[in-house]
């Protein structure tokens, strides 16, 4: 293989931009790294030759399609070069290039680079100018059902469903998910979004009715993060928090039975302090105690200091209690002289 040649992805041979008569009028731009670079990246000559002549038409604001398909070749070398896909965004325009066929193009690089945050923007940025949004929630769930915590495809999921209003099958979506998976947190995270953005948190009984959902797949596997997080999310949204009697019912249920999930003693001791049960207090004391030294050993500190609230607690309890006794007993003094 030549040094001005190498095959290119798609097999065919590649000829360099310095050796194609068509860009001849175009003086590469070489890349600047000072008078003394300490450490120069190892460049091979296909990316040295392309992000040259990328360079010049940036340089000199070249619009063309010959421009257009050179962001391809350099995109293909580093899709994640943002200046590269601004750049391709002005060409789309300024050419009034056909944006269904840009769909196909990104659509192939997503599949190819699931996780790269310019290829996930510059879609939302298609989708945004063509104003549809009819392609988008098949596409996702294809990419969700290969990657069911992707970030990114999540995150424009969320922007989609939000910007054209698509919360109708959103909930029954998540359901679905979490149904295949109840440690998938970013759909337990998706169910949020769409009860907050639906205002479902202001009707009590569907915060009651989503509750319940919860405490139904806790009840599957007590040890899933997601479910208790999602609950206590929605415990926020109501009257008693913590204390919402279904709630306290059926963690006091689940501790009876032996359950010693962290995410249950957790409960048990914030239910303790917003309560008012001096022996749930006592409880308290020692579940803080059992989680710091047994069962949740990465967060003993935190403990240790739900503990000192505890103790805090109980203190400031007795203070009252014994200045409630010395009122009754002054009272009672009074009354007797």
């Amino acid at each position: 293989m030549s040094e001005t040649s190498s095959e290119g992805s798609d097999g065919d041979r590649w000829v360099f931009y310095k050796d194609r008569p068509d860009w001849k009028d175009v003086t590469p731009v070489k890349q600047e790294e000072g008078p003394f670079p300490v450490v120069s990246i190892a460049y091979n000559a296909k990316f040295k030759d392309v992000y040259d002549y990328m360079r010049a038409v940036l340089k000199s604001n070249e619009i063309s399609e010959r421009a257009f398909h050179l962001t391809k070749d350099a995109l293909e070398l580093n899709p994640a070069n943002y200046t590269v896909w601004q750049y391709r965004r002005l060409l789309l325009k300024d050419l009034n290039k056909d944006l269904r066929e840009e769909f196909q193009y990104v659509s192939q690089l997503i599949d190819e680079y699931p996780k790269n945050y310019q290829i996930w923007h510059h879609r939302m940025v298609m989708v945004e100018w063509m104003d549809d949004p009819s392609m988008e929630l098949d596409f996702l769930k294809e990419a969700l059902y290969n990657d069911p915590k992707n970030y990114h495809a999540w995150k424009h999921r969320q922007w989609v469903i939000k910007k054209f209003n698509l919360f109708e099958n959103e909930l029954e979506y998540t359901e679905s998910l979490i149904g295949d998976d109840l440690r998938n947190n970013s759909a337990w995270n998706q169910r949020y979004f769409v009860v907050l953005h639906t205002g479902k948190l202001s009707e009590p009984d569907q915060i009651r009715k989503e509750i319940s959902f919860a405490l139904k797949a806790i009840l599957k596997t007590t040890l899933n993060e997601s479910a208790w997080n999602y609950m206590r999310g929605l415990l926020i949204h109501t009257e008693k928090g913590v204390l919402e009697a279904e709630v306290v019912e059926f963690c006091e249920k689940l501790y009876a039975s032996g359950n010693k999930s962290p995410h249950l003693l957790g409960m048990l001791i914030d239910m303790a302090v917003e309560g008012d049960d001096p022996k749930l207090d006592e409880r308290a004391l020692q579940i803080c105690r059992e989680l710091a030294n047994r069962y949740d050993h990465v967060r003993a500190k935190y403990w240790n200091y739900m503990e000192t609230i505890v103790k805090e607690k109980i203190a400031a309890t007795k203070v009252a209690d014994q200045k409630a006794t010395n009122a009754n007993e002054a009272a009672s003094d009074v009354k007797n002289n």
